[in-house]
């Protein structure tokens, strides 16, 4: 007898729990639903909190709970991980409440929101940019923050992110070298790979010096290779570009790890541009090196 007054004694505040939540979202009392709304949230039930919340929403919009109770909506969703709901709810309470007082929090946890959204960089990353658009936004409206240090430091995470992701685009590129089959339109791989690391280059230029040494390398074995791909009537002016490349390497990474590899590469291209184009007796030193 004792065992089962004991089950039950576990078991019955559980029913008594859901019989409660069950009874707040069927009641039409909507004070009383909000004040169970923030006790849920309270409690860390986020899910139960957003849900009662949305039944509250349209009443208690255009009154002293309106924007507290679109906040907490955000919030019970970003707590339960639910980051695509809070973004919508977080931007919706800075756009109806642009001087609202959970305005600077709605804006700084949209962005977060999108943050805890991004994907791996081998994928689509719209969260990625939606992300740095969102904590750059918020930088321009509260530039006195208290939440600055770890808003930058998030924009930071995120540059890396898409220059990780235009750094795999170039490599993409580069490892697919003479390779024609993707090229229907005209050009290249080495010239897609260019452009898309010059492009990474210029457009994050808070990138990490080892990221940027890389980007850097590889559009001088790029330009490197589409010289040496190239017809002779083109052959020695692109030669010179890339020696040119070369120095501007050396200028920006003086001890690089790539000097030896870079080096070689200045080699080469001065010995074909003294020779205006001709490459088989390159070709041949190369091969044993």
């Amino acid at each position: 007898m004792r065992r089962y007054s004991l089950i039950l004694f576990v078991i019955l505040p559980i029913l008594v729990g859901c019989g409660d939540y069950n009874s707040v979202m069927k009641t039409a009392d909507y004070e009383y639903k909000y004040e169970a709304a923030k006790g849920y949230y309270t409690e860390g039930s986020y899910r139960k909190a957003a849900e009662a919340l949305g039944q509250v929403l349209s009443v208690l919009r255009g009154t002293q709970y309106g924007d507290e109770c679109l906040f907490l909506l955000g919030m019970s969703n970003y707590r339960s991980g639910d980051y695509e709901f809070a973004t919508q709810y977080f931007k919706k309470y800075y756009q109806s409440y642009p001087k609202g007082k959970y305005v600077e929090l709605s804006r700084y946890f949209c962005a977060l929101s999108y943050y805890n959204s991004v994907v791996d960089t081998r994928l689509d990353q719209s969260s990625t940019v939606e992300a740095l658009n969102e904590f750059s936004s918020f930088l321009e409206y509260f530039p006195d923050t208290k939440l600055r240090p770890q808003t930058q430091e998030k924009i930071y995470d995120l540059q890396d992110k898409l220059v990780e992701k235009e750094y795999l685009s170039a490599k993409l590129y580069y490892d697919l070298g003479s390779y024609l089959l993707n090229c229907i339109t005209g050009g290249s791989n080495y010239e897609a790979c260019i452009v898309t690391a010059q492009n990474a280059l210029k457009d994050y230029p808070y990138a990490s010096p080892e990221r940027k040494e890389e980007l850097s390398i590889m559009v001088l074995r790029a330009k490197y290779h589409l010289a040496r791909q190239s017809v002779v009537e083109k052959r020695v002016e692109r030669f010179r570009d890339a020696v040119d490349e070369y120095y501007a390497f050396l200028n920006e990474f003086p001890e690089s790890q790539y000097l030896r590899e870079a080096k070689n590469i200045l080699n080469h291209s001065e010995r074909v541009i003294a020779r205006k184009g001709v490459m088989e007796d390159i070709e041949e030193d190369e091969s044993k090196n």
